[in-house]
């Protein structure tokens, strides 16, 4: 059995260590109050057996909990009064340092806590590290000085979640769509050089992605841009091409027809078109921002994004061209073909690519090929989001989120236009649901009070975060502020005025909507009461950011929070608060956002059909997923989904696996097994290995693809997915 002490180191649970604080306690008071020596090593007993059967790794503050109740069982009374005054000595001390226990765990790579907090971040690596580092001492500063108490308190106990307090001492913010079109038509600055508009498409495409380096360690959360972006230099590296050809031939004294001479430069272009999109594909794979992982990108594939028809089918060349590369995937370091993490692909289903008599049919059936062997792209359908994504002037409009979900709401300009591109996302903070529920115990007039009460709660979080960015000076981040990315402000000007109107957003979260029914109703969100309940409490979030926002002109949005290692720790905590609930609490992991349970049993269709009208409730970010089997031979299947999402849901994806066993050379799935202690391990079916090092896995766990394995609640939350197809 293990426990995670408090730096998050995890060991071998000791019982010893019980007996000898608790007979410290006991031998401070006086004889006729102290307990026997059976009686302290029974005290062990007991707490070793209660940790055993909650089956996951305890805290140290959950041991010294049941400590203290079982020294209060054998009427120890003065006992307990002195193990509690040493428990409350010990804090204050903590408390005057609060990151040393921990920054030298994670250097020595035993902080079983963050080791596992990132999916995508090698906690061995020193650059990991260093930024690990750094965020240990910005989340003290975070809870000691910038935060309130009553912030920090709800936190820890885990009624809400305050995102990246690991950044949040410095002014940074968390997602964006990049103004790709500005920065390569008008030209940017990166690390002080001038880069002028390119002349070719490969050119494009390197700018491209020296740009999505300098905004990852600019930032901390994802960032999206558009191939439509690119595909005006399509055309130019084929008039280049062309002219070339042209004196090619000229100068070697050959004529040929103009068919000739245009069929010969367009096999140079495409040739060139490959190379382009290889370079987007393995530099952003290999390169290392300043936080230590690979740029959280996403690539949007959109071909009604597109200004004409030349434009458009040059932009369907290079969706042609990514789809074909990611379904092939990247060499580990074996040689082999694995799934890559990033990045991310959207591919927009329109009325041009969904029907087999449509102009780009091929498309969506190549797509469809890379889904169900590499996971990506996932699906927009743009008939939903022109539905759901309505501006003022009552225009729909159809754009890619800024990273796994996060979505900006519709806002026009001072001129009267829509705009998308070069906005952002000011930062986010989640209500754990599932705590409202199980408070009210049942009552729902103590429901909703509760859930008024967290409400203003999250609202002065969220506030928190906008004033933290409040006075930033572009020259903070000169590639976001003033070379294009987002904006182009002068130097030494503020970001103030893009925090308010609309701009940018501010995201409410919410996290296991699935649970809280359940503890208020007894009902499934499947069922028609708990479906009921579940669309009244999403109703409710919309009034009050609704509200926020006509009274503070700041873009407040509902946010279906893709908890990652965070659903274990608000389980933990409501396990702590409130014991193994059936249904409720007897995993150890919470539902995210509005999901349907992953253990529930039901159907692709029926799924994405019911989460729809949830979705329709998350403006501010969300995705639904059907869990599938290996589809690579079924592709039909999978576009009877494509088609089906196309008519039913704004935007989801199809979850399948990709793994490999550097051990035996095995490319099937690698199961989740328990071990003698009861952890759940990674393990190849084929030769057994369980070392992490020496496996490929790639799962979808909150939108992105992750590849450097999860917690044990959520690694729980995997092994226990039903198939939905």
């Amino acid at each position: 059995m293990k426990i995670i002490k408090r730096s998050g180191a995890e060991v071998t649970f000791d019982p010893q260590k019980i007996i000898v604080a608790v007979t410290k306690a006991n031998e401070s008071v006086v004889p006729s109050q102290r307990m026997s020596e059976i009686q302290i090593k029974r005290i062990a007993e007991d707490v070793e057996n209660a940790a055993a059967n909650i089956n996951r790794s305890l805290s140290v503050e959950e041991i010294q909990d049941m400590v203290e109740d079982q020294i209060m069982n054998q009427r120890a009374f003065d006992v307990a009064r002195r193990y509690i005054t040493y428990r409350y000595n010990r804090a204050l001390i903590r408390k005057s340092n609060t990151t040393d226990e921990q920054i030298i765990s994670l250097i020595e790579c035993n902080n079983e806590e963050v080791k596992q907090e990132n999916s995508n971040k090698n906690p061995t690596v020193n650059s990991v590290q260093r930024d690990y580092m750094a965020g240990e001492v910005s989340k003290d500063i975070t809870k000691r000085i910038l935060l309130s108490p009553d912030i920090v308190d709800a936190h820890e106990r885990g009624l809400l979640h305050f995102h990246d307090a690991d950044y949040f001492a410095q002014h940074m913010h968390n997602c964006d769509l990049v103004n790709l079109e500005d920065m390569l038509q008008n030209g940017t600055v990166i690390s002080g050089t001038l880069i002028e508009r390119p002349h070719s498409f490969s050119t494009a495409c390197n700018i491209a992605t020296q740009i999505i380096a300098q905004v990852a360690s600019c930032q901390y959360g994802g960032q999206s841009i558009s191939l439509a972006h690119l595909a005006p230099f399509v055309d130019v590296s084929r008039k280049k091409i062309y002219e070339d050809v042209v004196s090619e031939t000229t100068e070697a004294g050959i004529t040929l027809p103009e068919e000739k001479l245009r069929e010969i430069a367009e096999k140079r272009l495409l040739n060139e078109v490959r190379k382009g999109v290889q370079m987007i594909q393995y530099q952003v794979v290999t390169l290392m921002t300043t936080n230590g992982q690979a740029p959280f990108v996403t690539v949007f594939m959109y071909l009604n994004e597109a200004k004409n028809e030349q434009e458009k089918r040059d932009l369907a060349l290079i969706i042609e061209e990514v789809l074909k590369q990611r379904y092939q995937g990247v060499k580990n370091e074996k040689g082999v073909w694995i799934t890559p993490a990033f990045p991310k692909l959207i591919y927009v289903l329109e009325e041009d690519n969904i029907k087999e008599d449509s102009e780009y049919w091929y498309l969506t059936k190549l797509a469809a090929k890379c889904t169900a062997k590499r996971m990506v792209p996932d699906y927009i359908s743009e008939k939903i989001m022109l539905k759901n994504k309505i501006d003022k002037n009552g225009e729909g409009h159809c754009f890619t989120c800024m990273g796994c979900r996060s979505f900006l709401t519709p806002y026009v300009d001072e001129n009267g236009k829509p705009k998308y591109y070069g906005r952002f996302n000011q930062g986010v903070v989640t209500v754990n649901l599932v705590d409202i529920g199980l408070s009210a115990n049942r009552d729902m007039e103590k429901f909703w009070q509760i859930f008024d009460e967290r409400m203003e709660l999250c609202h002065r979080a969220l506030q928190a975060r906008h004033e933290r960015l409040t006075g930033t000076l572009s020259d903070a981040a000169p590639i976001l502020w003033q070379y294009g990315a987002l904006l182009r402000l002068k130097k030494g000007e503020t970001i103030d005025k893009y925090l308010h109107g609309g701009y940018s957003t501010l995201s409410l979260g919410y996290a296991g909507l699935w649970e809280c029914v359940y503890a208020m109703t007894g009902k499934k969100l499947t069922e028609k009461q708990g479906k009921e309940f579940g669309l009244e409490v999403m109703r409710k979030l919309n009034e009050y950011t609704n509200k926020w926002k006509s009274e503070e002109d700041i873009d407040y949005s509902i946010y279906g929070t893709p908890l990652e290692s965070t659903t274990y720790k608000f389980a933990k905590c409501l396990q702590k608060r409130f014991g193994k609930i059936a249904g409720v609490t007897d995993k150890n992991y919470i539902t995210n956002s509005y999901h349907v349970h992953v253990t529930e049993d039901i159907d692709a269709f029926d799924k994405l059909a019911l989460e729809s009208e949830f979705q329709a409730l998350s403006p501010g970010g969300a995705i639904s997923y059907v869990e599938v089997p290996n589809m690579q031979n079924n592709i039909d299947a999978v576009l009877s989904v494509m088609k089906f999402i196309y008519d039913n849901i704004m935007y989801a994806e199809l979850n399948t696996k990709s793994d490999f066993c550097h051990t035996c050379g095995y490319d099937g799935e690698i199961e989740i097994k328990e071990d003698a202690h009861g952890k759940l391990v990674w393990t190849c079916p084929n030769c057994g290995n369980t070392d992490q090092d020496k496996l490929n896995v790639a799962r979808r766990t909150c939108g992105y693809i992750g590849t450097q394995f999860w917690n044990q609640g959520r690694t729980q939350e995997i092994k226990e997915r039903v198939l939905h197809l």
